[in-house]
This record gives structure tokens, sequence and C-alpha cells, in this order.
């Protein structure tokens, strides 16, 4: 995660950076700015996931430096650092991920990381729309950072509990994305084959009855199983039939 630490004092700006440094990766300091003015430039010209952004400066200050960041299609995450407490209110009328009180511990600074992760995820998205990026993707929280699944690597999404399970190519990832909302987004490339699950059409290798009655999917290059409930097992066939 590509940050810029913006703060009209230089002590501010190294305290700043030797806490990211401390917590490590996927953090890494890029770029730092020593007036909203500068920020709002850099942001312009680099690629820049968050911005540490400091309240009172000279000239154009933190929030208006902010509402003129996000603009940028897409925009980075923002939180704001400040020694004053009676911006809070404004700071979260600017979308900030949060506000942070000086001296910044370590710990409060890796929380509020952690919570513009999820802001990351969306910026991913919107960049490889941006892009003309036509593969289609799942993402997953992945040690602090974001992992970007392509989804001709997903062999299935398996609902359990509270998350859904995409099987791919290196392993298996949570998903915050529901089964249903999967399936709408991977449009005709996946098939319904029990409630809980979706299989891809592509990887899909054949049917096998169970001992019990049940019947079970397989697939080319892994050895998992899944379950066909009874009323998907005529759809399951027919496209077996027909592939």
């Amino acid at each position: 995660m590509k940050i810029l630490i913006v703060d009209d004092e230089q002590l501010g700006r190294e305290r700043l950076m030797q806490l990211v440094e401390k917590i490590g990766s996927p953090y890494t300091v890029v770029a730092q700015a020593a007036s909203g003015a500068e920020a709002v430039e850099m942001c312009t010209a680099l690629e820049i996931d968050l911005v540490l952004m400091d309240i009172r400066m000279p000239g154009i200050n933190g929030l208006e430096a902010a509402a003129r960041i996000m603009r940028n299609d897409p925009p980075p995450a923002v939180i704001f650092v400040t020694a004053y407490e009676e911006h809070a209110l404004e700071a979260f009328d600017r979308n900030a991920v949060d506000y942070l009180l000086k001296p910044v511990r370590k710990e409060r600074l890796e929380l509020a990381l952690g919570r513009a992760q999820a802001l990351s995820r969306v910026q991913i998205q919107a960049l490889d729309e941006l892009k003309g990026n036509t593969t289609a993707y799942v993402y997953s929280s992945f040690r602090g950072g974001v992992l970007r699944i392509p989804a001709d690597e997903v062999y299935f999404f398996r609902a359990e509990q509270k998350y859904v399970i995409a099987r791919h190519r290196d392993g298996e990832a949570l998903l915050e994305e529901s089964l249903k909302t999967l399936e709408q987004q991977m449009g005709e490339s996946f098939l319904r084959i029990h409630r809980n699950a979706l299989a891809a059409k592509g990887w899909l290798s054949g049917l096998e009855k169970r001992p019990d009655g049940h019947f079970q999917v397989y697939f080319r290059d892994i050895d998992d199983r899944l379950e066909v409930s009874r009323r998907h097992l005529p759809e399951v066939r027919r496209w077996l039939k027909g592939g």
C-alpha cells in the first residue's frame, strides 16, 4: 500500500515514516509533502493508495487538500493526523477513513491502516476499469493487503458461515462477497451446483455417484470434490454432456 505523508513540520513527517516502517509490509511510504498544495500535486502525479494528512498547514489546509484529492478517479484513502480534536466531524465529512491525534501511537496507526485496506480493494477494481482491463478478478484481504485472483484461475466458490471460500490455482482465499453476488458477477462462467457452491464450467471434469447415493463433481488438476444437490443435478448433467 503506497502512502503519502503530508505535514508542514519535518519532525512530524519523520515520526510517521518511522511508525510506518515499524509496522512494515504491505505499507510503504513512497513520498512526503510539506503542504496541502504539494499533496494535491503528488496525488495527481503518483499512484498513491493512502494519504496521512495533517490538518493545520499554511496555505491550503489538510481539509481543503483532501477535498481536492477526493476528485481524483479513483481517489486515495485519507487518514487525518492532527494535534487538534475540533476538526474531527469535518474530517469525516471529507470521507476520511480515520482521524488520529498526535502523538500517534504505533498500535493506533496500525488499526487505521487496516481500515484503509477495505478502500484499497475498491480502488484496485476502479483502476482495472480505468485501464480497460477486461479480465475478471475476485479480491481477498490477505496479510493486511489485497489479493487479486483472476476468475479464470478459480475452480469453485463455496459458502461457509459468514464467508465464501474461493478455491483457486494457488490455494484458498476468503471473500467478502455473497455467493449470490459472485454468481451475478461471474455471468455464464460458473454453474450453480448447490445452494452453497458455484463451480467453474471450464474446470469441471466429471460427475460421480457416492455410495450413499449422493452425487459430486470433480475438477481438472485438483482432488477436491463438491456435492451436487438434487435440484441442480439435471443442469450439471446437461452441462457435462454438452461440454
